[in-house]
Formats: C-alpha cells, structure tokens, sequence
C-alpha cells in the first residue's frame, strides 16, 4: 500500500512539473484573441475575457442561445453581424440594458469620433489602459480555491458574489427547467480516487444542452467511456476544464472521494 501511495504522489508531483507551464493563469483562462477581419480593416484584434462574462452571463446563455462555438476561430464574427444583432450584437447594440445599465454598442457603419473611442474596449491588443474592468480589481473579492491560485467561481455564484442572467429577452425563448439528476460517483480504475460529478452544479452554468449531446452524446451514467488522455486532448470534461474552466491539473476538485 506505502508503495501504491508513493507512486501515486510521485505521479502527481511529477505532472504538476511537466504541465506547470500550460496552466493558464487566472485572467488568462478563456481568453481569446479574434482577428477574422480587424488586422485587414486596420483595427486591433478583439480580445475576449471569459473570466469578465462568466461573472454575468451563464455559459449555456452565449454558446447556445446566442450560438457561440465552443472553439475558437469557429465562429467567424464580423461587424457586419454584429450590427445585425448577432453574437456580440445580441447585447453591446447600444440599446439593451442588463443590470441597469445600457451595454454600449459593439459595432456601428458610421461612428462618430466619439463612438470610435468605444472601439478599444474590445478591439483592445495592444492598447493597454482601454479596458473599464481590470481582472485584479474585478475579482479582489472573489473567493479562491486551495492555495489561492484560482478563483473558485461555483462558490462565488454559490454566496451571490456574481449573479448569472440566463434569459435575454428577443434572444432566449421560455422552457421549463428539467430535474437535475443526484450527484454521482464515477468510478476510477487507476489509483486516483473516483470523481463525484454533480449535475445541478453544473446545470447552473451549462443547463443540460450545452453538454449533451454535443460533449456527451450519451447522459445516461457509465454509457460513455473516457479516460484522462482524451480529457487532455480537450474532449469530454476537457472541452471546458483546460483552457476556460478551472484547470483539469487541480486533482482535488473532482477527485473527491476517497481512494478504495
């Protein structure tokens, strides 16, 4: 067993070491750069700060409602669209108000010089100083997971730190809520401890159909079979706990329940 227990830390341990430098710090978690047409256009590419929207909008709201990709470049955003009020157009139109406050306009045919100074606020590499909400001060509040790294946004949406909209009038359409099933053990055949997948946590960010079927085809307990390698490449819980969630490498977070 002390033999099992010693592998098991040294495995950890050195992990931790190989992908230290591939977790992305918490500001930098979801970011993404957009430069379909902006660079051709003579803008600055947009950048895109999931930490900034995920404290306002739950993530089923923008990659389903609003039509989202869930992979970066997939999408193919242009002003044009914007304007017509789609993806970004579907809030910053300079009309809809969200929290008492009218959300400025993303994109506009003919902008005055004054509305132009509004460009940089998301046409923003390489313009430091333009953004109005700076993540340092934005989440000083924000509670953190063990060893104060990452924020922990489920506890923050939890103490009403942040409150999510998953509705926009003219966007979203009314459905009634399904029951969430009870948390769930999956069970782990290495000597890692096994995983207890909660479905209302979850549910709260994601509602059922930004996972299913499109991540798992299947949400039926043990129908689908995966393992660690195809979560590192990025499918099943990979698709959000690498680069916008928080990082597959913190073990504990899922890896909840005793080893057997």
């Amino acid at each position: 067993m002390a033999k099992i227990l010693f592998a098991a830390v040294l495995f950890c341990l050195l992990t931790a070491v190989s992908f230290a430098g591939k977790i992305p710090e918490p500001e930098e978690l979801g970011k993404v750069v957009l430069n379909n047409t902006s660079s051709r256009a003579g803008m600055a590419p947009v950048v895109f700060d999931h930490w900034l929207h995920r404290a306002k909008f739950t993530c089923r709201l923008c990659h389903v409602d609003i039509g989202f990709a869930m992979q970066r470049g997939e999408t193919g955003i242009t002003a044009d669209f914007n304007m017509q009020g789609l993806y970004c157009g579907s809030c910053h139109d300079g009309k809809r108000e969200i929290a008492e406050k009218t959300v400025f306009a993303s994109c506009a045919e003919k902008a005055s010089a004054e509305e132009r100074k509004q460009c940089a606020r998301c046409h923003s590499r390489g313009a430091e100083g333009q953004r109005e909400y700076q993540f340092e001060k934005f989440t000083e509040d924000f509670p953190r997971l063990p060893g104060g790294h990452s924020l922990d946004w489920e506890k923050a949406e939890e103490e009403g730190i942040i409150t999510l909209i998953d509705f926009l009038p003219g966007i979203s359409f009314h459905r009634d809520p399904l029951k969430a099933q009870e948390d769930f053990t999956i069970d782990v055949t290495t000597w890692a401890s096994d995983v207890i997948f909660s479905h209302s946590k979850h549910a709260v960010w994601n509602g059922c159909e930004l996972c299913h079927p499109e991540i798992f085809p299947s949400a039926k307990k043990g129908t689908v079979q995966y393992s660690m390698f195809q979560i590192m490449r990025g499918e099943y819980c990979g698709a959000c706990h690498l680069n916008v969630a928080f990082s597959i490498w913190i073990c504990n977070k899922c890896h909840t329940k005793p080893v057997r």
